[in-house]
């Protein structure tokens, strides 16, 4: 399993120390969603500077505008970028169509998508499908939503969970054969980010 950190609420600052301090341990750097909204695509492209050979993702969250905010992030240096499910077919077909033109690969953000809707997205069978729980309210655990998702993402090759990872989480994730772990804030805020990242990424490779 796959390691992504997402590195959000921050300075841009902060977030270059915080990968400066995790770089070894993880597959995936996530530029989250507050650091583009508070810096722009000059937050990617700064990131891809000072970190040239980290995969970067960019959060993006697109929901309209596809191909304008794909072809920005991608020639900023993001190699993943990510679309909300809840947008129009339309929509996440031009986020396929502007990733394969880049060579460059796209999320499926499934944030409050029914899985009616899931059954239909499972034709974009070329992205990444990300199971999330919302930060925002909800009674439903992680482990509640991964297992009850897994089951209408069945035949799609690249699942990643969201929301809430902590260490205690990951066997669950990969017993629900989760490709991706998406963490946040259990290793960005910790004390000691270096040793907590590689407790997870040990965690995630075992």
């Amino acid at each position: 399993m796959k390691l992504q950190l997402a590195i959000d609420r921050v300075t841009l600052e902060d977030a270059i120390n915080i990968l400066e301090d995790t770089q070894e341990f993880i597959d995936i750097a996530e530029i989250g969603t507050s650091l583009i909204k508070d810096y722009g695509m000059e937050s990617v492209r700064i990131i891809r500077n000072k970190f040239p050979k980290l995969k970067l993702l960019a959060d993006m969250k697109t929901i309209d505008e596809a191909e304008y905010e794909f072809k920005a992030v991608y020639e900023a240096g993001a190699d993943i970028s990510t679309v909300m499910g809840a947008a129009a077919f339309s929509t996440i077909e031009l986020c396929s169509q502007t990733a394969a033109k880049y060579n460059k690969e796209y999320m499926i953000d499934l944030l409050e998508v029914e899985d009616v809707k899931i059954d239909l997205l499972k034709k974009f069978n070329d992205g990444i499908f990300c199971i999330h729980l919302a930060t925002d309210g909800g009674k439903v655990s992680l482990s509640e939503l991964v297992k009850s998702k897994v089951v209408k993402l069945e035949g799609i090759s690249r699942v990643a969970a969201a929301g809430g990872v902590n260490l205690d989480s990951i066997p669950m994730l990969k017993n629900q054969r989760i490709q991706i772990a998406v963490v946040g804030s259990a290793i960005t805020k910790s004390t000691n980010r270096r040793e907590v990242v590689r407790a997870f990424y040990q965690a995630c490779k075992k």
